[in-house]
């Protein structure tokens, strides 16, 4: 890749990690790649409300944490109009691309960040160098803002090849609440698509090594659960209250006893926990945070039915209630071998690319499942793939980095995989 691209492809890179956003927050991250994207000059641009179906979104936060970071966008000299576009978390980009006669073949990237801290330790590179995240409590410690630069890359890569076709490119939000595939799903931008190259950098493989297609992503459902009782107090007179905190301990432990699944792995954990009052005061109400997984969408909905039979047994024999709720949730849909095997072709004439995986086992939840679930049905075809990144430290955690040299190679496989997809079509 020209020395020029690199480095346009590396500010972009550092550009978005420095301003990291969490799902449905990202107005500055969406009003930046409007930004790219006006300057490459795509042919439709479809922003927040126009990308989305309103009513599908899950696990958006509360008016007054959507309106502090879009208060925030605004300070940061984010355009009105996109602002009035992305109001309410309508966050999410889809470009458009019409390059002639050919089928349409789609992208999709995530452009949320995670609640963590990051480093501030000497050696870490985005600290050394000047681009650690500025925005307290936040950073793009899995590869989003890798994620936004490529798929920028790609497009205007698109727009100067011999590509035929239409090509889309879909900026989600809320990956990792999984709360935006779905209404991007149901947008209408993908009815049309043939062909859906998902992205993720790294996951543990190294720069160089590309992942042609994904399988068993485990089907994954967010959920809370409220415990309501009575409070009394603890040393007078601990027998008149409903201990909600019980039945949530309850609950917990009951929860990890529920039975494996002969057809395959399941899943449960509880990851956050909020309520009571003081240590003399029988706890009134208290919220537990967590999720199911299983390696089918089938064995994810066992765990989910098991789960919510405990929560409510633990209210009962507490004397409290409960009220379970799904905040988000995403199925299992695996890569067809037929676009796997074209990715493979691509990425085996690439040479910075030394090794290609035809397939692996994902092991972890994506709600990009759901673009790929509504394309299969179409009769289209979808492939999750990795492109490896030299990465320090694991996903999702402070000193998390990628290898900038992994941008490069994932815009020339994606191109040339678009390119490749085009000639093919009959």
């Amino acid at each position: 890749m020209p020395h020029d691209v690199h480095n346009r492809l590396t500010t972009l890179r550092r550009e978005f990690h420095r301003r990291p956003e969490p799902g449905w927050c990202e107005f500055q991250t969406t009003a930046r790649v409007v930004d790219e994207l006006e300057r490459i000059g795509v042919d439709e641009l479809a922003v927040g409300r126009e990308a989305l179906a309103t009513d599908e979104r899950m696990a958006v936060p509360s008016a007054a944490e959507l309106d502090r970071w879009e208060t925030r966008a605004r300070g940061a000299g984010v355009r009105d109009g996109v602002l009035e576009r992305t109001a309410d978390g309508h966050t999410g980009v889809v470009a458009v691309v019409e390059q002639g006669p050919g089928p349409t073949v789609g992208l999709r990237v995530d452009l949320d960040a995670i609640s963590l801290s990051e480093s501030t330790e000497a050696g870490h590179r985005p600290a050394d160098e000047g681009f650690r995240s500025e925005h307290d409590g936040y950073m793009h410690a899995c590869g989003h803002d890798a994620h936004v630069a490529i798929a920028l890359g790609v497009i205007e890569t698109i727009t100067e090849s011999d590509f035929s076709g239409t090509f889309k490119a879909f900026f989600q939000p809320a990956e990792e609440i999984s709360g935006g595939g779905k209404p991007m799903a149901e947008g209408g931008y993908v009815d049309d698509v043939d062909y859906l190259l998902a992205l993720h950098v790294g996951l543990d493989y190294p720069t160089g090594t590309v992942v042609a297609g994904v399988e068993k992503p485990l089907a994954m459902a967010h959920l809370t659960a409220t415990f309501e009782g009575a409070s009394a107090h603890a040393g007078k007179a601990p027998n008149e209250g409903a201990n909600a905190m019980q039945a949530m301990a309850t609950a917990v432990q009951n929860a990890y006893a529920i039975p494996r699944h002969s057809d395959g792995m399941t899943r449960v954990n509880f990851g956050r926990v909020e309520g009571g009052i003081a240590s003399n005061v029988i706890a009134e109400e208290v919220t537990l945070h967590g999720e199911v997984r299983g390696e089918t969408t089938a064995l994810m909905e066992y765990t989910r039915t098991e789960l919510e039979r405990v929560l409510y047994a633990a209210a009962e024999m507490h004397d409290c209630d409960v009220t379970p709720r799904i905040t988000s949730e995403s199925p299992r849909v695996d890569s067809d071998p037929a676009l796997r095997d074209v990715v493979g072709e691509v990425a085996g004439g690439i040479a910075a690319i030394d090794t290609v995986v035809p397939t692996d086992e994902l092991g972890v939840s994506e709600d990009v499942t759901y673009l790929m679930e509504r394309i299969q049905d179409d009769g289209g075809l979808a492939s999750y793939v990795i492109v490896g990144t030299d990465h320090p430290t694991s996903h999702h955690t402070p000193t998390f980095d990628v290898d900038e040299r992994s941008l490069g190679i994932a815009v020339e496989l994606l191109t040339e995989s678009a390119v490749e997809l085009a000639r093919r079509r009959p």
